[in-house]
């Protein structure tokens, strides 16, 4: 259960934002995570409360902001959809996908005082 240490990342990201930037809470993070990240939603949203628990962002409100698997065919030269690892391309079938977005994870947005 990885999304665990994601949780530990995120708040660790958010106490040294909180340095930098001299914010004392964390009201709302507006996280993107991609299609094609290896990374379970809902498991952020049931492990980020148990991590922030104590913290800056113990009450903060987590937004989940899915962003769609993208990438390039090389078999027939276009932009497709990417649902999965290993799927097949939506048009011509092919397999030589180059992924060009849907692997990230990043904060977004937050709203802080």
């Amino acid at each position: 259960m990885h999304e665990m240490a994601l949780c530990e990342g995120l708040v660790q990201s958010l106490m040294e934002q909180a340095s930098s930037q001299d914010f004392s809470k964390v009201h709302r993070i507006w996280l993107e995570i991609g299609a094609l990240a290896t990374v379970e939603p809902e498991a952020m949203r049931f492990n980020f409360p148990i991590v922030a628990r104590g913290t800056l962002a113990e009450e903060a409100v987590l937004e989940i902001l899915p962003v769609d698997g993208h990438g390039w065919c090389m078999q027939c030269s276009t932009p497709v959809a990417v649902r999965a690892f290993g799927a097949g391309c939506p048009l011509c079938g092919g397999f030589q996908l180059q992924i060009s977005d849907g692997q990230q994870m990043r904060i977004k947005q937050l709203e802080v005082s």
